[in-house]
């Protein structure tokens, strides 16, 4: 690491040490706290860890700190914090859980545990089934007569997740609805969503009424907020709970206000903090206000280092033991590496739907390739393949006329973006495969407009600058996505510092899909996989991913089944 050009004290991490640069005149105090003189750094220098970052901030006033300290410094911290059992082999369930499908161990302890407090926090990282705990809380408290209507706030693109989540699992009567479109559909939906007669009624009449959940987006709840209220949720779960970690943001305020009408509360996540302990304030004012209270600003004086200009920059962190265990005192923490009995390999279907215009397009090419198709005397694979080809590059954003290509379509490039940022704030390195050429420099101009370092191969790209290219995914640490055409970077490259692979769209066969999945799933990964398909809701994307999960080539399929394909 070279040293930093900048005249004043400041902190980097190099490895396991931590290197002080411009100090000369704070030697005595480094020199007690157990720091070494470094010639050929020209820094001070001790083991990085946070006991001995609280010592520099306190040694060296107005000291300076590299972010990559910062969430270094509070990743170590928070770990060592958190220490908790994970030995679930031996754990029974409390009450019976009233769920279709068999829990792990694990998320019969989250469970046992949520069914005890009216606020529950399950940090359980991606793929660990803390929807499936929700669900069961839920059902479970509905048996008891205690929860009638459920509220669930979640990202856009995982709101038409829940419903199917819940066919998946729910053992117990429910009708869920997510509210989608303009706002006075989903208010006029949210309205409808009621027992035709009194839950009393219905029990002196001895009449099952299902359990009533609502779904919506995070966006919509402060334009909604007066409907939410009228709705009187009883249970409200808020799901990726990160999405409201900015305390002054509409949405986290309209939850903290939404949060003292509910009985019950729950957030999910598995990435809480994603910038720093801050985070945990607005998630927790939703959550349970009792805990960190309701002032921002005594919550940070308790938690935060400040310094910097008018001493308004967060420089480090303190009290971080008390922070984590009030955190914990309503919450079930677990990690994929934990979950023994998870599979090594974790499947994600994100969906999106097209705007207007691209449907319209879309419905017409439907319309138009089954008429062709109709007229034919001898139905072939290749035709029937070609006008599924042009359907998934409108579901991916473009058309091709005869003249040119067009981008008619922005819902899956805004879905892509999304689930990136949450990636990134989390700390990942993400493979990022497509299919067609117009998508793959739609994606690294998305990039390049974020600032976002970046490989890119695909057809057009030279041999040798292939190789370059992985290494520098691999062994530099600021290069964060890698974009890759799937029938080009398939083979032959080992991608596994990443752990998560996000298809943006899928070739239409199997072995090429299955290779890509294998650039991160290699010898050398540590971390269980993710795999994040992006899906364009009512498509011929579903069809394709569903041929792909039977481990099938469409090419397979589509002399047989090309009508039901093109539906």
């Amino acid at each position: 690491m070279s040293m930093p050009t900048y005249n004043f004290p400041s902190v980097s991490i190099a490895g396991d040490k931590l290197q002080v640069y411009n100090s000369y005149k704070y030697k005595d105090a480094l020199k007690q706290i157990g720091c070494r003189w470094s010639p050929e750094e020209k820094a001070w220098w001790i083991a990085a860890t946070p006991e001995n970052f609280r010592k520099l901030t306190l040694a060296v006033p107005g000291l300076r700190v590299d972010k990559e300290v910062t969430r270094r410094m509070t990743e170590m911290a928070i770990a060592e914090a958190e220490q908790q059992d994970t030995d679930w082999s031996s754990v029974k369930p409390l009450e019976p859980m009233p769920l279709k499908t068999v829990p792990f161990q694990h998320q019969v302890a989250a469970f046992n545990m949520a069914i005890t407090r009216p606020c529950f926090a399950a940090l359980m990282e991606q793929g660990c089934g803390k929807t499936a705990v929700a669900i069961a809380v839920a059902g479970y408290r509905f048996k008891r007569g205690e929860v009638n209507r459920v509220l669930v706030v979640a990202p856009a693109s995982v709101v038409p997740v829940w419903p199917k989540e819940f066919e998946t699992h729910a053992d117990f009567p429910f009708v869920v609805k997510a509210l989608e479109g303009a706002m006075t559909k989903r208010a006029d939906e949210l309205q409808s969503l009621r027992h035709k007669i009194a839950p009393s009624l219905a029990e002196t009449c001895d009449i099952d009424l299902p359990l009533l959940v609502a779904v919506i987006n995070y966006e919509a709840t402060w334009r909604l907020e007066e409907e939410l209220v009228a709705w009187q949720p009883d249970m409200i779960i808020c799901d990726e709970s990160q999405r409201i970690k900015t305390p002054g943001a509409r949405q986290s305020k309209a939850m903290a206000r939404l949060g003292t009408i509910s009985r019950y509360r729950m957030i999910l996540t598995g990435t809480p903090v994603s910038q720093g302990p801050l985070d945990f304030y607005s998630q927790y004012r939703f959550l349970d206000r009792n805990i960190f209270g309701t002032s921002y600003y005594a919550f940070r004086a308790r938690y935060a280092l400040m310094g910097g200009y008018e001493n308004r920059q967060v420089i480090g962190y303190q009290n971080l033991d008390d922070l984590v265990q009030k955190a914990h005192s309503v919450a079930f923490r677990c990690r994929k590496e934990d979950c023994l009995d998870l599979p090594e390999q974790i499947d994600q279907v994100l969906y999106c739907d097209l705007e207007k215009d691209a449907r319209r397009i879309y419905d017409q090419l439907v319309k138009e390739s089954v008429a062709e198709l109709s007229n034919e005397e001898v139905i072939v694979a290749p035709n029937v393949l070609s006008r599924l080809l042009r359907l998934s590059q409108v579901t991916g954003g473009f058309y091709k006329s005869d003249e040119n290509i067009t981008q008619v379509s922005k819902a899956k490039m805004v879905l892509l973006e999304e689930t990136l940022d949450d990636l990134l704030d989390a700390g990942k390195k993400v493979v990022v495969f497509a299919r067609f050429i117009p998508e793959l420099m739609a994606i690294t101009k998305l990039l390049i407009s974020k600032g976002i370092s970046h490989s890119l191969i695909y057809g057009e790209t030279p041999m040798d600058n292939r190789g370059r290219m992985v290494k520098n995914f691999q062994t530099n640490p600021d290069v964060k996505v890698f974009v890759a055409q799937i029938q080009t970077a398939g083979l032959g490259i080992t991608l596994h510092a990443a752990d998560t692979a996000i298809f943006y769209s899928l070739d239409y066969s199997y072995a090429n899909y299955d290779q890509c999945r294998a650039r991160i799933h290699r010898i050398g990964q540590k971390n269980n996989c993710t795999y994040i398909h992006l899906v364009a809701r009512n498509t011929v994307d579903e069809k394709v991913l569903s041929a792909l999960a039977q481990k099938r080539d469409l090419a397979d399929q589509v002399v047989d089944n090309w009508r039901e394909l093109l539906k």
